[in-house]
């Protein structure tokens, strides 16, 4: 008899289809973003002396001043990277990211959707003066991705979603740690080891018995600062941060705290055990989860929107077509996200299943692999950051970005059609008569 687990039934975590709903619709929001930036700057007038526009936040004799585009690339993105790093943690703990074999797989097909779009650009791009804008080839728009998806419909079943949103959460982990290794130019020493002395302090109300939220903002505020001075690129203190917030199952006892307390208030409705009551409900439910609560709808529906209206606007003539068409740069970003992305993806996952080191449900079907790893492709968001980060020509500025929209639309284009033409096909990618592990009992701490 074949034993199958919750998600290869198809009934996901809650968390989960709450993540997916949000990212869907984040999305559309997205993509009009993406129009309307380009339509400011190519029919209206201002959009860089807009987003250049410069504004200083003065506290005594100290004083922050940044441009509008920097204060959303450097200052609101690190709420969305902290959404990342919350939905990394609470994965790791309780989600699709649970247990080696689990993990196994989209870990190794995300290495290989990172570095097969590397190299390819360094094919094109080695040697020349955009060779440092790698990182711009190996992103994957977890948003977009799940909006194409579902376009789909049917044709992709809910395991290949979690699955890709696994891959998705790797990608964003090597992307980040690429950010911070690979395009930081000068360090200063003491506010790096001032951010370092606040990171350990961030570990420590990890362990803490209680949380505190405001003891947490202030802590990542100054180490947001520190880590701004110190030359790092600041989202590593968001994906930093939200790693470090707890996440865990409703433990039993808080779940029978807040049934007699409930209780309580029913018999007494009185302003004081309507507050305990309401305290031992927040308890259940973990820190990372209510933070994800608060901050993935503001993340999804607002700050990516912006960082796109902010970076996505090139002039696009046919002086600048003809010169990204023939540009190295722009077309390592294209082969980089259409081809590597699908090659990676694939193979990384041909490696897993057939060495035995991960596992995906068994009844996906390769054609459907494929088309996930088609629409992987799709990078916007993270390799518009990194243009930012790793060129400082605006003839190549437009050039990447110009490689970025036709490599994502040719990206999702190519998934799309994959699905189309043989999404049914290909087999499935493990014997279904092999048996599944079942998934561990959940028991109560002790």
């Amino acid at each position: 008899m074949t034993v199958t687990t919750l998600a290869e039934r198809g009934d996901l975590s809650r968390a989960a289809r709450d993540f997916l709903r949000t990212e869907s619709g984040s999305a559309v929001l997205l993509l009009t973003a993406a129009v309307l930036a380009l339509a400011w700057a190519n029919l209206g007038s201002g959009y860089e002396e807009f987003w250049h526009t410069h504004v200083a936040l003065t506290f005594g004799d100290m004083e922050l001043a940044l441009d509008l585009r920097h204060w959303v690339n450097d200052g609101l993105m690190v709420l969305f990277f902290f959404s990342v790093g919350l939905e990394i943690s609470r994965e790791m703990v309780l989600g699709e990211l649970r247990g080696i074999r689990a993990l196994a797989a989209p870990t190794i097909a995300a290495i290989g959707g990172l570095t097969v779009p590397a190299l390819l650009f360094l094919l094109f791009n080695g040697g020349g003066p955009a060779a440092g804008a790698w990182g711009i080839a190996i992103s994957t728009d977890t948003a977009v991705v799940i909006g194409v998806l579902a376009l789909v419909g049917p044709r992709c079943p809910d395991q290949l979603r979690v699955f890709l949103l696994a891959l998705a959460i790797v990608d964003d982990i090597g992307a980040v740690a690429a950010i911070a290794i690979f395009y930081t130019d000068d360090v200063q020493v003491t506010a790096l080891v001032l951010s370092v002395v606040l990171f350990l302090a961030l570990l420590g109300l990890r362990f803490a018995p209680f949380w505190r939220t405001p003891i947490y903002v202030l802590i990542g505020v100054v180490m947001w600062l520190a880590v701004l001075n110190s030359g790092v690129h600041p989202s590593v203190v968001g994906v930093a941060m939200g790693l470090l917030v707890n996440a865990y199952a409703p433990r039993l006892r808080d779940v029978m705290r807040a049934q007699v307390l409930g209780s309580s208030f029913m018999l007494d409705p009185s302003p004081e055990r309507a507050l305990a009551a309401q305290a031992a409900v927040t308890e259940v439910v973990s820190p990372n989860e209510r933070l994800q609560l608060r901050i993935q709808p503001w993340s999804s529906y607002v700050i990516v929107p912006l960082f796109v209206l902010a970076n996505a606007g090139v002039v696009i003539t046919g002086e600048t077509l003809a010169a990204a068409f023939t540009s190295p740069l722009t077309w390592g970003i294209i082969v980089g996200l259409t081809v590597g992305k699908l090659v990676g993806v694939t193979a990384g996952t041909w490696v897993a299943l057939r060495t035995g080191l991960g596992r995906v449900p068994d009844t996906l079907r390769w054609g459907q692999l494929i088309g996930g790893a088609g629409l992987a492709g799709i990078g916007f968001t993270v390799a518009l950051f990194v243009t930012e980060l790793a060129l400082d020509d605006e003839e190549l500025v437009t050039d990447a970005k110009i490689g970025i929209l036709t490599g994502s639309l040719l990206a999702a284009l190519i998934g799309w059609l994959i699905f189309r033409l043989a999404g049914e096909r290909g087999g499935q990618c493990a014997p279904s008569g092999l048996p599944v592990l079942p998934p561990r009992p959940w028991r109560p701490p002790a």
